[in-house]
């Protein structure tokens, strides 16, 4: 398994809506993202911190259901 990255918070909003996820709204500093799944809505919040922590992004893949190397593709 590779190292979760360092990255800014609008690479990984790009990088998630190349995946399928759409921006719902944004509210002060955390931007809300909703993905529409055969199972239901995904939806993860995004802090807008440059750059997000490691632990940060972390948890964020594991709810967008994304292994590091998908997230490497997708930047």
């Amino acid at each position: 398994m590779s190292k979760v990255p360092s990255i800014d918070y609008y690479k990984l909003v790009s990088a998630l809506r190349r995946d399928g996820w759409v921006v719902v709204r944004q509210k002060g500093s955390h931007i809300r993202l909703h993905k529409t799944t055969r199972e239901g809505t995904l939806k993860i919040t995004i802090p807008a911190h440059r750059p997000i922590k490691r632990s940060t992004l972390s948890h964020i893949l594991k709810q967008a259901y994304l292994t590091v190397e998908q997230l490497n593709e997708l930047l």
